[in-house]
């Protein structure tokens, strides 16, 4: 009786413990898959290369985003044989220790976005960019006058303006100008590849950002072109004015406005005092302009001013005359 009494109380007692792990076992797994939020506003953190589980647990933690720094030790014991990425990390919603743990060990990182609107020139992106606390648009500006990542399919850019594609650019904290300006400098290729142009680059990409900047009406894009295509032929200076603002921006002197000085200036982008194109592109044109250099319309227009409508349209003339009475009406419109 003794005997069977004793084995009773071990298998009551193998019972209990068996309980009490299953209990503690679900407290656990309850901890690590139940939802929290202990912040009010969106957290950032910030994880270096070689940071330890425990360095993020503990950030973790600390900043409400677990609630203990525990659970997310043993989410790591449960996935003994994840990679823990580096990298600037969002959380703006309730998550269980699981959910944060998977979002880190797939690298779920938080990107700040660059939007480079079509017509962009160096200096708009770089103004861009300084509203970022973690990159200078002064370093950009470095990277940018340095031609060598574009010299192979342009070797006479002089810069690389141009061939900074327009698009929006997802970029982390650890992102480098150089890497970004490699990143624009790619999307051009790949663009330029699906055209399939059989011209000189530099030349081609120029007139381009000349009508990028000249019109925002998809359909005078052609036009445009037609205008200064017919200009080069004739050797007729271009009298292009965003070339005038660009030289005036290279020598630190636009004002706003074009001045008489401005338009007198011997800087080689001013096309009022220098026939041909200028020596590159004054701005990164987008894909609808780059076909539109490649693919001017046919016309025999060599002059446009824009009309006084508000459309932003303009006025195509074939000689002076007209083109005068487009002017004019232009000004009694204005007045």
């Amino acid at each position: 009786m003794r005997r069977h009494s004793c084995a009773g109380c071990l298998a009551r007692l193998m019972f209990a413990l068996l309980l009490v792990a299953a209990l503690a076992a679900g407290v656990v797994y309850y901890s690590v898959s139940r939802p929290y939020q202990g912040f009010q506003k969106p957290v950032i953190l910030d994880f270096p290369k070689g940071t330890s589980t425990q360095s993020m647990s503990a950030q973790l933690a600390g900043a409400g985003v677990i609630q203990n720094s525990w659970a997310f030790l043993f989410a790591r014991a449960m996935r003994p044989k994840a990679r823990l990425l580096a990298g600037e990390y969002q959380f703006s919603e309730p998550a269980s220790v699981l959910t944060v743990f998977d979002r880190i060990a797939r690298g779920d990182v938080f990107f700040y976005e660059l939007t480079v609107p079509e017509g962009s020139n160096i200096f708009d992106i770089a103004a861009s960019i300084d509203r970022f606390d973690f990159m200078k648009g002064a370093d950009f500006l470095r990277v940018a006058r340095d031609p060598s990542p574009i010299r192979d399919l342009a070797p006479d850019a002089p810069t690389l303006e141009g061939y900074l594609f327009p698009s929006t650019y997802r970029i982390e904290r650890s992102t480098t100008v150089k890497q970004l300006v490699r990143m624009m400098t790619d999307l051009f290729r790949k663009h330029w590849r699906e055209l399939q142009p059989s011209v000189e680059v530099n030349p081609a990409v120029t007139l381009a950002s000349l009508v990028e900047k000249e019109t925002a009406v998809a359909e005078e894009r052609p036009l445009v072109a037609s205008v200064y295509a017919n200009r080069l032929r004739m050797g007729i200076p271009l009298d292009c004015d965003p070339t005038t603002i660009y030289a005036a921006l290279l020598e630190g002197r636009y004002r706003g406005t074009i001045y008489r000085s401005d338009l007198d200036s011997h800087n080689p982008y001013n096309t009022y005092r220098h026939a041909g194109l200028p020596p590159g592109p004054i701005a990164n044109p987008g894909l609808a302009a780059l076909k539109a250099a490649l693919a001017p319309a046919e016309t025999s227009y060599v002059y446009f001013v824009a009309r006084a409508d508000g459309s932003g349209g303009h006025q195509f003339s074939e000689n002076i005359e007209a083109h005068n009475r487009a002017v004019e009406q232009y000004r009694q419109h204005r007045r």
